[in-house]
C-alpha cells in the first residue's frame, strides 16, 4: 500500500511535492494504489515512483516526469499525459483507455497488455517500446515516432492514422498482430519494415484465400490522374496491384524492373486512349502479354479503354487487342458510370471465376 505521508504531501501540491523531492533525492516516492482521481499533477516530479495500481483516471499529468516509474496496472483512463516524459516506465496492464499521450515521451515504455483503446498518441515517441498484446484499438497514431518498436499480437483494429506514423527505422511486428488487426495501410507495413512481396500476399496468407488476380497496370502520363485513381480503388477492393507511379524506387531500371513487373502479375491491365496507343513502352508491354499468353496457356491481357480511339487504330498489335472485350471507362468522371464499371471490372478479375483456366 501507498506510504501514507507521501499521499498526504502530494496531496497538498505539486510545488510542496517537487519541493520535497528535490530535498529527498534518496527517497523512492511510494504511491502504490492510491487514489489520486481527477487531481492536478502538472509537472509533478514522480520519476521512479512506485505507482503500481494507483488511481489517476481524469487526472491532469501535462508535462509530468514520470521516468522509469513503476506503473503496473495503474488506472490512467482519461487521463491528460500531453508531453509527459515515460522514458522507461513500466506500465504493463495499465488502463490508459481515452489518454492524451499526445507528444509523450514512451521511448522505450514497457506497455505490454495496456489498455490504449482510444488514446490519443499524437506526436508521441514510441521509438523502443513494448506494445505487445497491448490494445491499440480505435487510438490516434499520427506523427508517432517508431524504431525498434515491438507490435506483437498487438490490436491495431481502426488505428487511425497509421499511414501518419514517422519511421526512424524498422520495427517487428508479427503475423499475430496482422491477424486480428485487419487490413493495415500499406504505407505502414512498409515502414515497420515488411517487404512489398510480403505485404501484397499478407492478407490472403493470413485469412481468406486471394479473391482476386494481380495486375500490373499499363498507361500512359496523360492518363495519370485515372491510373492513380483506378490503382487506389482496385487495392481498396483486394487486387494486388503494381503501379509504376507508387512502386518504382529510386535508381530502378526502368525497363528490367517493369518487364519482371509483367511477368510475376496474373494480368496486365492496359489503359487505352488516344495518347497510349501511341506510346511505344504500352505496345511492348501489350506485346509482352500476349506473348505470356501463350506461354502460359490462359489469358493475361485485360484492356480497357477512355475514348474511341482503339476502336479506330489500325496497327498490328491493336488489331489483337479488339478482338477481346474492352472495358468501358469512356464516362470515368462521371461517378455512377465510373462505379459500373469498377464494379465489371472487379467481377472479371475474380480470380474464383477463372478456376477452370488453371
Amino acid at each position: 500500500m501507498a506510504n501514507p505521508e507521501h499521499v498526504a504531501i502530494l496531496r497538498r501540491g505539486v510545488e510542496e511535492w517537487n519541493a520535497w523531492r528535490n530535498e529527498h533525492q534518496e527517497d523512492r516516492p511510494d504511491l502504490k494504489s492510491a487514489d489520486l482521481t481527477g487531481l492536478g499533477l502538472r509537472d509533478a516530479h514522480l520519476d521512479a515512483a512506485r505507482l503500481g495500481g494507483t488511481r489517476f483516471s481524469g487526472a491532469d499529468l501535462t508535462g509530468a516526469f514520470l521516468i522509469a516509474a513503476q506503473l503496473r496496472g495503474a488506472h490512467l483512463g482519461d487521463s491528460i499525459l500531453r508531453g509527459a516524459n515515460l522514458r522507461k516506465a513500466h506500465l504493463i496492464g495499465a488502463d490508459l483507455q481515452r489518454a492524451d499521450l499526445a507528444d509523450a515521451n514512451l521511448h522505450e515504455a514497457n506497455l505490454s497488455e495496456a489498455n490504449l483503446r482510444g488514446a490519443n498518441l499524437n506526436n508521441a515517441d514510441l521509438r523502443g517500446a513494448n506494445l505487445s498484446l497491448a490494445n491499440l484499438a480505435e487510438a490516434n497514431l499520427l506523427g508517432v515516432t517508431l524504431q525498434g518498436t515491438t507490435f506483437g499480437d498487438t490490436n491495431l483494429t481502426g488505428a487511425r492514422h497509421l499511414e501518419g506514423c514517422v519511421h526512424h527505422g524498422p520495427s517487428t511486428l508479427d503475423h499475430r498482430t496482422t491477424a486480428r488487426s485487419g487490413e493495415l495501410p500499406r504505407r505502414f507495413l512498409r515502414g515497420v519494415g515488411l517487404p512489398d512481396r510480403l505485404i501484397d500476399n499478407l492478407q490472403s496468407l493470413l485469412s481468406d484465400p486471394i479473391q482476386f488476380y494481380s495486375c500490373f497496370i499499363s498507361y500512359a502520363t496523360a492518363d495519370e490522374l485515372f491510373a492513380k485513381r483506378l490503382h487506389a480503388d482496385l487495392q481498396d477492393n483486394g487486387v494486388r496491384c503494381w503501379f509504376a507511379h507508387e512502386d518504382l524506387k529510386i535508381g530502378d531500371e526502368l525497363r528490367p524492373t517493369i518487364d519482371d513487373a509483367v511477368r510475376l502479375r496474373d494480368k496486365l491491365l492496359v489503359v487505352l486512349s488516344e495518347t497510349s496507343i501511341g506510346r511505344p513502352w504500352v505496345k511492348r508491354e501489350v506485346e509482352q502479354a500476349i506473348d505470356e499468353e501463350q506461354r502460359r496457356g490462359k489469358p493475361i491481357l485485360f484492356p480497357i479503354r477512355l475514348d474511341d480511339a482503339v476502336l479506330d487504330a489500325t496497327s498490328g498489335w491493336t488489331t489483337d487487342v479488339k478482338r477481346r472485350f474492352i472495358g468501358d471507362f469512356s464516362a470515368w468522371k462521371e461517378p455512377a458510370a465510373y462505379q459500373a464499371a469498377l464494379d465489371r471490372l472487379l467481377r472479371d478479375l475474380r480470380a474464383e471465376t477463372r478456376e477452370g483456366e488453371d
